[in-house]
């Protein structure tokens, strides 16, 4: 069975640094996949934040963190991360971690497996 456990969230003032952290276990680990990470705030669609896929060669990132947000993964540890610098109010969101077994995308209908959610507050 496929369980994600993301931990790292927390809240801090604008400009400050978090680094998300995402466990993964099962079987699909070891295959081709990609990872992402997704946010939510109250009242607003989920959002596809970042992907890798298993290789690490291929990421993908939405506009609004390009050169902020940076997504890694750790084969070794079955662990994604995602570094978040210079944050913003507009970050504030529940941020999740999601697999797949195809190619990455940002359509969070893509993607069989969640984990629970951490939240990330920023205050200004």
């Amino acid at each position: 069975q496929v369980k994600l456990v993301e931990s790292g969230g927390g809240s801090v003032q604008a400009g400050g640094s978090l680094k998300l952290s995402c466990a993964a276990s099962g079987y699909f680990y070891s295959g081709s996949n990609c990872m992402a990470w997704f946010r939510q705030a109250p009242g607003k669609e989920r959002e596809g934040v970042a992907g890798i896929h298993a290789g690490g060669s291929t990421t993908y990132y939405t506009d609004s963190v390009k050169g902020r947000f940076t997504i890694s993964r750790d084969n070794g540890r079955n662990t994604i991360y995602l570094q978040i610098n210079s944050l913003k109010p507009e970050d504030t969101a529940m941020y999740y971690c999601a697999a797949t077994l195809g190619l990455c995308s940002a359509d969070y209908t893509n993607y069989g497996y969640w984990g629970q959610g951490t939240q990330v507050t920023v205050s200004s």
